[in-house]
């Protein structure tokens, strides 16, 4: 979720055999480590001030078109949203801005009015906010400026015990180069109220779930929790991990649930700005474990203490009663996000693991790439928006998934396989050594030490070996990530 995530590393695991050992982990970790997101220690989220460098060859070419799209019988195309999450509120920004209108529906929006407390903190890379800039340039500049600038920052991998880096990377360079916005973190809570405001509360309808809906030729209808239904002519599922809308389409499928990354823990700190830091400590537990709203600080403190200061400090001056526990899921990716007048978009469409923090991100690429698909219908083939038919609509939204689906498929097997490499990740060998020969060795201490511990700890070689394959690959790799497609 963030630039100014610290992947503190400190994981173990004994293979029988040192060759085996050596290959399983030289792979492993040059595939983790290509897949890392933006990560940064504690000791360098010190507040800083940046001016950053624009271009006049920037991603603004497409911008979202600011325009009455009435018909010429007099009818605006009808988006329908379920859920009023960052997906959802980016696609009804997008849509009021194109003319067309929109209702969002949403369960409870306690989170932006402040009311909630699990909401973390949104990373938004370089290409997210040159998208936002495209749907509207004064919600994306003030988005900008509540958000903190964490793309200027160093950014790498460091290691959990010794708080050593053992790679550093620029996320600075490729958004001067395209000159886009650099990459920034924001609390959840601020970006989705900025968002609310800019659609307008009377577009987002509160305590409306949606708990089911039906499509035919020529409108979707949609049916609320409280009763109440709506019509329109699109349906777009922006409701999450555990969406109704996807389940609807394509039948229910259970979260991948995840509650740990590495063979038993890492932390992530991020800097969100005004003074404030938000941090995840990821520790493995069993499926169904029981979950704990107290005593949650001595547990982390017991399962780090052994990790460098900086981690064992953010810990130890948290609050008890600002630590909350939870599961974490993602889910499978699908073959397609919609069918004949619904479409999918966010986490509805593709869950991802936090790790990488790139959920957000992936959301707001989504909302501007399916809007500029239904500009394009709107504009090139129908002045009689009541004649816009379900196979149109269909083949638009193919379109979008075209555009979208191998960017997002590639960052979510990513983020999973991140997940999994990393439980492979260590950074000494534990050697085993032959008894020590006594015409070698007079030293009786010696031989006495040397015969309760056989073995000795030596530099892990793949560490090398990964860090000089991240120097080749890693620029035009985070390039691809972090500027995103155009």
């Amino acid at each position: 979720m963030a630039e100014t995530m610290t992947n503190v590393l400190a994981m173990t695991r004994n293979y029988e055999e040192y060759g085996l050992k050596v290959v399983k982990n030289i792979i492993s970790i040059m595939a983790y480590l290509q897949s890392l997101s933006l990560n940064v220690c504690p000791q360098s989220l010190r507040l800083r001030g940046f001016r950053q460098r624009r271009s006049s060859k920037g991603l603004m070419s497409e911008a979202i078109k600011c325009e009455s799209r009435s018909g010429t019988d007099g009818k605006k195309l009808k988006i329908l949203i379920a859920g009023g999450g960052i997906a959802g509120l980016v696609f009804a920004l997008a849509a009021k801005r194109s003319g067309f209108d929109v209702r969002v529906f949403e369960k409870d929006f306690t989170a932006v009015r402040g009311e909630g407390r699990q909401r973390g903190p949104i990373q938004l890379l370089c290409s997210a906010l040159a998208l936002l800039e495209r749907i509207d340039r004064d919600v994306a500049r003030e988005v900008m400026e509540a958000g903190y600038v964490t793309g200027d920052r160093n950014n790498g991998l460091a290691d959990g015990k010794t708080g050593e880096w053992f790679v550093k990377y620029d996320f600075l360079t490729p958004a001067v180069v395209k000159g886009v916005p650099v990459t920034r973190v924001i609390c959840r809570m601020e970006l989705q109220s900025v968002v609310v405001n800019a659609v307008g509360e009377d577009a987002v309808i509160n305590n409306s779930k949606v708990v089911d809906f039906v499509s035919d030729a020529h409108k979707v209808t949609v049916f609320l929790e409280n009763g109440q239904q709506y019509e329109g002519d699109i349906l777009v599922g922006a409701d999450g991990l555990r969406s109704t809308v996807r389940s609807k389409l394509f039948g229910p499928q259970e979260p991948k649930y995840k509650v740990f990354l590495g063979t038993n823990q890492f932390l992530v700190a991020l800097d969100i700005g005004k003074g404030r830091m938000q941090w995840y400590a990821f520790v493995k537990e069993a499926r169904e474990s029981p979950v704990f709203h107290t005593g949650n600080k001595n547990m982390l403190l017991q399962r780090y203490r052994d990790w460098c200061d900086e981690v064992v400090t953010v810990i130890r001056k948290t609050p008890e009663d600002t630590i909350m526990r939870r599961p974490i899921y993602d889910q499978d990716m699908i073959a397609s996000w919609g069918r004949d007048r619904v479409i999918l978009v966010g986490d509805a469409a593709h869950a991802m693991l936090p790790n990488l923090g790139q959920g957000g991100s992936m959301a707001i690429e989504d909302c501007y790439w399916l809007m500029v698909e239904l500009q394009n219908l709107v504009a090139q083939t129908h002045p009689m928006l009541s004649e816009i038919s379900s196979d149109e609509l269909d083949l638009a939204f193919r379109r979008f998934e075209k555009k979208r689906m191998f960017r997002v498929r590639t960052v979510h097997s990513i983020c999973r396989m991140a997940s999994f490499m990393i439980s492979l990740y260590q950074t000494h060998l534990q050697i085993s050594l032959p008894p020590p020969l006594p015409l070698l060795f007079n030293d009786e201490h010696y031989c006495r030490r040397r015969r309760r511990s056989r073995s000795m700890k030596v530099k892990h070689p793949a560490l090398f070996i990964a860090n000089q394959a991240l120097l080749l690959a890693l620029p035009k790799f985070m390039d691809w990530v972090v500027v995103g497609q155009h």
